[in-house]
């Protein structure tokens, strides 16, 4: 038996190709079933927006490949999906899901979606019956040692996203964002991080202002907190405010120098937009703090370089986890003789002890404490044979000692 992986991900397939390839819950349910009916023993389907892998615990690896690889073109109607496919074998597939799970194969270096999505993929599997031993095992240890990983080095905690740095920065700035008053121009995705972020701080309110007031209205109306403010009144709220956020696509200023009203207390301004929305002498005036993109860009770049310091350490944990993981498979083979002996003498005492019980005439207090001693027995019968058997590190010599064992006892 054999472990395998093959699909495709970020690395080698744009998201074009991705998104035809992805698996509704549906579509996992009728590839696993297929999987399964054409020979594979497990099967785990992890489908996120960044990858599409399908791991296998298999006899004839390379056959199956051949099959899965058929297979996604035939199941997703997409001839050229094998120009992206890649695949991997033995100690490179437990390597590449440890890494995974722990975030380390991201596009986002040490992210936390992907953990819960690996644990959900290995769940929807067990439910269907296509994880058991060897994958129940493996995926759990990647889960935990992911979960070991983000607790020692907090990886996950180094921000890389602009809008967070920003609303992290404004804080670290005037010291705490509760009950402070905003205003956000522009209705993008960075806006609307910076907005979640600031409600995540507390603030009281939030004045937002686009050019196209429509999608103003709409946000509103779906977010507490929120006050539109009509493009052309932006100026009218600064000297209300403590911070300002602005993150329009504009080609040109839309914070101007000359236009702005007299600012008479603390009012930081954070120009997340490329070009820039405020004008940067904006910075002489009294009372005014301004930061733009480098400022944030140079907090990023710290932070994208902290994560990979960590990273570097990461990888050293998962190595130590995968070590400890190829110890326990190494002697895997070894589990159905040990229950097998097991068995055997819980067969030996129970015959043993209703042939006793029906000849003396003995107290329950009797009873048990003969039924502890003669399980006692037989366990340190089997004991040092079962120990010596683990420490044969001869796969081929400790195959002979089960298949003699299991004679011997017949078993």
């Amino acid at each position: 038996m054999e472990i395998g992986v093959i699909g495709i991900n970020h690395h080698l397939a744009p998201i074009s190709v991705r998104e035809k390839v992805s698996f509704t819950d549906t579509k996992k349910i009728e590839a696993i079933n297929t999987l399964l009916d054409n020979g594979i023993s497990e099967v785990v389907i992890l489908s996120t927006c960044n990858r599409s892998e399908i791991y296998i615990y298999t006899e004839s690896i390379e056959e199956k490949f051949e099959f899965i690889s058929n297979y996604y073109k035939q199941f997703f109607n997409h001839e050229e999906v094998d120009q992206y496919l890649f695949h991997k074998i033995g100690y490179d597939v437990i390597y590449h899901l440890y890494k995974v799970t722990a975030g380390l194969d991201s596009m986002v270096l040490g992210e936390d979606q992907i953990l819960g999505q690996v644990k959900r993929a290995h769940e929807f599997s067990m439910q269907l019956g296509a994880s058991k031993k060897f994958f129940n095992k493996l995926f759990r240890e990647a889960i935990t040692t992911a979960k070991e990983i983000k607790s020692t080095t907090k990886i996950s905690e180094q921000p890389l996203s602009i809008a967070y740095i920003g609303v992290k920065l404004l804080k670290e700035k005037i010291g705490s964002l509760k009950d402070k008053r905003a205003l956000v121009i522009g209705c993008g995705k960075m806006s609307k991080l910076a907005m979640t972020y600031l409600q995540e701080e507390q603030i009281s309110k939030i004045y937002l202002s686009n050019r196209s007031h429509g999608k103003v209205t709409h946000i509103a109306n779906e977010v507490e907190n929120i006050i539109p403010i009509e493009y052309e009144k932006r100026y009218d709220v600064l000297e209300n405010v403590d911070i300002v956020i602005s993150a329009t696509s504009a080609p040109h200023t839309i914070i101007c120098y000359e236009d702005m009203p007299p600012i008479q207390s603390p009012l930081y301004m954070m120009d997340m937009a490329l070009p820039r929305d405020i004008d940067s002498q904006i910075k002489l005036l009294d009372y005014v703090e301004l930061y733009d993109i480098d400022d944030l860009k140079k907090i990023h770049d710290e932070n994208d370089s902290k994560r990979a310091e960590l990273a570097h350490a990461a990888h050293t944990i998962i190595e130590d986890r995968i070590n400890e993981f190829l110890t326990w498979l190494d002697t895997a083979d070894i589990d159905p003789t040990i229950q097998s002996l097991n068995e055997k003498c819980l067969e030996i005492k129970k015959d043993s002890l209703d042939y006793l019980f029906k000849k003396l005439d003995l107290g329950l207090r009797e009873q048990k404490l003969i039924d502890r001693m003669m399980e006692n027995a037989l366990k340190r019968l089997i004991r040092e044979p079962i120990v010596n058997l683990k420490q044969i590190k001869d796969q081929g010599k400790r195959e002979e000692y089960i298949k003699l064992i299991e004679e011997l006892f017949e078993i």
